[in-house]
């Protein structure tokens, strides 16, 4: 039986501090990333209601907060794992997303606009592999090299041209699908981690080209769907195919140019209340936002997109492993270029290939995969915090 001090002994001391250090940890977090994720996510809510309650009602405007739901929750999940965690679970994910992109080739896949992309699940919902493949792509890049230079070397051939195939993989089987979008975000997040882990020029160049070799056998070979090659006709010639895609292109800059600086206020826009633009709530839900919100509101989304890179970049540069920094470098140079590609092909200076715009476009599959990325960022955050 015990006695003297022996009494005063907590019985459970082992699991006591485990709670207060969750709560130390969740306390380290970095709240503007998540707040400005958060703001985005319910602006986006607003356009895609905006754009699609008067043939749907409110069912896009409650999937997509169900989705931002779902995707908080994996970024609270993710932001409390630890490196450990990430690094076991890093080759896992890689290999469920390759099979994913196999899967869609099979007939469990179904085709979207040209494109062989989506894996119908019950429910009405489906799920897109190549969105969720960037996550697993940002991290297993981050694990790769970022290995490598923690232990104070530096790349050389063999860990470049191993990452080159870990990034060949997932463009491949997307190439297939075929997406010429979701592949150039892909081959953009693995060109420039390995840019960025310091790789040699040389081994860049010949990156470099071989991207700009498999972008023009896309062009020049019948890979494409046709509804994706008229898609790069109409922007080399916006007279081209006036009734499909020209037309489509067409009426987003007319939206664009009607909303002048205050734009024509929410659910009031003539282009998008008259349902003039198809699939306005995915490729061109920024268009909503030119018409309704004018350029103010249009720029204040695009430069809360900013604040969220600019915060993956500030945190890559506090922190204290190599993997941690590429991770965060890899989701900012993600965000980077597909928000210029959806902008830019809403404003006609890019040509359209199908990219939603994070965080604001309707898609399951992204809002998943941004909120994913936001708590990898998170968690490099607060492991840069922990001593």
């Amino acid at each position: 039986m015990p006695s003297g001090a022996e009494l005063h002994r907590p019985l459970l001391t082992p699991r006591g501090p485990a709670p207060r250090r969750r709560t130390a940890r969740w306390a380290r977090s970095d709240w503007g990333l998540v707040v400005a994720a958060g703001g985005l996510s319910l602006m986006g809510a607003l356009l895609v209601w905006s754009a699609t309650h008067h043939a749907a009602g409110t069912a896009y405007l409650f999937r997509h907060l169900l989705m931002a739901g779902v995707g908080m929750g994996l970024a609270a999940t993710v932001t409390r794992l630890g490196y450990q965690w990430l690094r076991a679970a890093a080759p896992l994910l890689y290999g469920l997303s390759v099979l994913g992109l196999v899967l869609v080739l099979t007939p469990l896949g179904s085709t979207v606009n040209g494109s062989h992309s989506w894996v119908l699940l019950p429910g009405g919902f489906s799920v897109q592999p190549s969105e969720l493949a960037k996550v697993a792509l940002a991290l297993g890049l981050a694990i790769l090299l970022g290995e490598r230079l923690d232990r104070g070397a530096s790349l050389g051939g063999r860990e470049v041209l191993l990452a080159g195939v870990l990034v060949a993989v997932p463009v491949g089987l997307v190439m297939l699908q075929p997406d010429l979008g979701s592949a150039l975000v892909l081959g953009a997040l693995g060109f420039g981690v390995i840019a960025l882990a310091g790789a040699p020029r040389r081994w860049l160049a010949a990156a470099l080209g071989l991207v700009v070799a498999g972008v023009a056998l896309a062009l020049t070979t019948p890979l494409l769907s046709p509804y994706q090659r008229d898609r790069l006709t109409a922007f080399a010639d916006p007279s081209a195919d006036p009734q499909g895609i020209g037309y489509q292109t067409r009426q987003v800059r007319i939206a664009i140019g009607s909303g002048g600086w205050q734009g024509q206020g929410l659910f009031e826009g003539r282009q998008t209340q008259g349902g003039f633009i198809p699939f306005q709530q995915t490729d061109f839900v920024f268009s909503v936002a030119g018409e309704e919100l004018g350029f103010l509101g249009a720029a204040g989304l695009v430069l809360l997109l900013a604040f969220l890179v600019l915060r993956a970049v500030v945190v890559a540069a506090r922190a204290r492993e190599a993997f941690g920094r590429l991770l965060a470098l890899g989701v900012a140079v993600w965000l980077v270029f597909q928000v210029f590609e959806n902008v830019g092909m809403n404003l006609g200076i890019m040509p359209v290939t199908g990219l939603p715009l994070p965080f604001l476009s309707y898609g399951g599959s992204s809002m998943l995969a941004c909120w994913l990325a936001v708590g990898l960022v998170n968690n490099v955050h607060v492991a840069s915090q922990e001593r």
